[in-house]
């Protein structure tokens, strides 16, 4: 009968536990058999404890192998759990402040940007000249008048203007509506009203001009762009 150790064996089967119960039983005239309670704690002791025999040798070290192998693989998963836990969560640390960043940069840009457009606006409205700044004519061309409206308003005010203006009289500051009695370039009615912008008003295009502008930007519209969308579903202003 061949002799090995199981010292370093954690569990054995239940076969071999009860080949070394019965051996132990029976072993140096008949001392009394290990306890099941105390078993474990005398099988990690260096001395030889049973005598196993040999086609049950392999079963022992089969199962003892089996466990470590067990043991070590439960603790290679909780590791690599633990692991990829830890991964994720400092990947959704990083994206939550990628996203932060990026909302952060977005207001900054729109903040800039209303910045860059107040200062356009203010820049486009300080260059705007005002009626009485243009020399007095005999006459004036269509050129010579558009010349004086896109003077005396923001750039992106002039078209919306132009359109009404267009529409009205064709730029003529002389225009009469013979019915009704509209007169100028901004067909007001009557005529008269211009007096409040100058008392030029019937031979100045830069009057009629800043009484039109004055009549558009005032509460009725707002802006020559506002008179200009209240015109196209009207045909009036």
């Amino acid at each position: 009968m061949s002799r090995i150790s199981v010292r370093g064996f954690a569990v054995a089967s239940a076969t071999a536990v009860t080949t070394v119960g019965a051996v132990v039983g029976v072993s140096s005239g008949g001392t009394p058999a290990v306890d099941d309670n105390n078993f474990e704690a005398a099988a990690a002791d260096t001395t030889l404890l049973a005598d196993i025999p040999a086609g049950q040798q392999a079963q022992v070290q089969t199962a003892s192998l089996t466990q470590q192998a067990d043991a070590q693989a439960s603790a290679a998963d909780a590791a690599a759990k633990k692991s990829a836990e830890e991964t994720a969560r400092i990947q959704a640390a990083k994206d939550a402040k990628s996203k932060k960043q990026a909302a952060e940069d977005k207001l900054e840009a729109e903040r800039e940007a209303k910045e860059k457009a107040k200062e356009a606006e203010r820049a486009s409205r300080s260059s705007v000249r005002d009626a009485s700044s243009f020399s007095a004519q005999g006459s004036y061309s269509v050129a010579d008048v558009q010349a004086m409206a896109r003077a005396m308003m923001p750039a992106d005010q002039f078209q919306c203007f132009s359109n009404i203006v267009e529409r009205e009289s064709g730029w003529n500051y002389k225009a009469t509506n013979p019915s009704s009695g509209a007169y100028g370039i901004m067909q007001a009615l009557p005529g008269s009203k211009m007096a409040s912008a100058g008392a030029d008003w019937q031979t100045n295009p830069a009057t009629q001009i800043k009484w039109g502008l004055s009549y558009m930007n005032s509460d009725r519209y707002g802006s020559p762009c506002a008179a200009w969308s209240f015109w196209q579903a009207n045909h009036w202003y």
